[in-house]
């Protein structure tokens, strides 16, 4: 797909990855439409892609609300006339172990830390893809839907919430790939490893290095190296039904 003048609904669009994706297809010529639930620095983000020549729009919204993803989704349509993809990059972490024991005391990983990951993390990349693939069909538009998927995907200790809906965005990437091939939508998939977020960077110095120590190329990932993929994904027509892993090595 040719990007330029394509447009590309980002979801958690407003920081981090997702910004570091907007401002990359920006530069690309892609109009975007921006999607977050933090109406300051979605305004922040737009500013920064319409800085580069294209149009942006900003949509608060929260992906796990249904009335909300379809109302927005619908807008978008009607605002740019087109859908030609979607980057289902918005997530939360609410890490902690199932079962904890210290000093005696016994603690549990809670329902609601367990549903609250679920709900954004799995059900808004179902929702979004439902029904952003439902209004591209409608308008008879092709392009690509990228799920961003994670190498917890595989299991990591103290994320059983994160490793279940990274798990399973990555299995449904698969099928939406093989259900929707006969619209002209791919579906494929991107799980990073560490990056160097902002969360991340906030992190202490000592952590830091205890992460970066077991990646073989002893270095975090940069954003604009998962926006890079992502953009590698939509221009590529051939590439569908596949997880691209972005991690240094660190998942041989």
């Amino acid at each position: 797909m040719q990007l330029k003048d394509k447009v590309i609904v980002i979801t958690g669009g407003c920081q981090g990855l997702g910004r570091a994706m907007a401002e990359y297809l920006a530069e690309k010529g892609v109009k975007l439409a921006l999607v977050d639930l933090n109406q300051e620095k979605l305004d922040e983000a737009v500013a920064a892609c319409k800085a580069m020549g294209v149009e942006a729009r900003a949509y608060l919204c929260n992906v796990a609300n249904e009335e909300q993803v379809i109302q927005t989704v619908t807008q978008i349509a009607d605002d740019f006339g087109a859908i030609n993809g979607l980057v289902n990059n918005a997530g939360i972490l609410r890490d902690g172990l199932t079962i904890k024991v210290k000093d005696g005391e016994m603690t549990k990983l809670s329902l609601a830390q367990w549903q609250s990951v679920i709900d954004v993390n799995l059900t808004g990349v179902f929702l979004c893809t439902r029904e952003v693939a439902a209004k591209m069909i409608e308008l008879k538009n092709e392009g690509a839907i990228i799920n961003i998927s994670s190498i917890s995907r595989a299991g990591n200790i103290g994320q059983a919430n994160y490793s279940a809906a990274k798990a399973g965005v990555a299995a449904d990437t698969v099928v939406w790939a093989k259900e929707l091939a006969r619209y002209g939508i791919r579906v494929a998939g991107v799980a990073p490893g560490f990056i160097e977020t902002e969360m991340v960077a906030s992190m202490k110095p000592e952590a830091l290095e205890r992460m970066t120590s077991v990646i073989p190329l002893r270095r975090m990932g940069k954003p604009a190296e998962i926006a890079h993929s992502v953009a590698y994904i939509l221009e590529n027509d051939y590439y569908t039904g596949r997880i691209l892993e972005l991690d240094g090595g660190l998942r041989l």
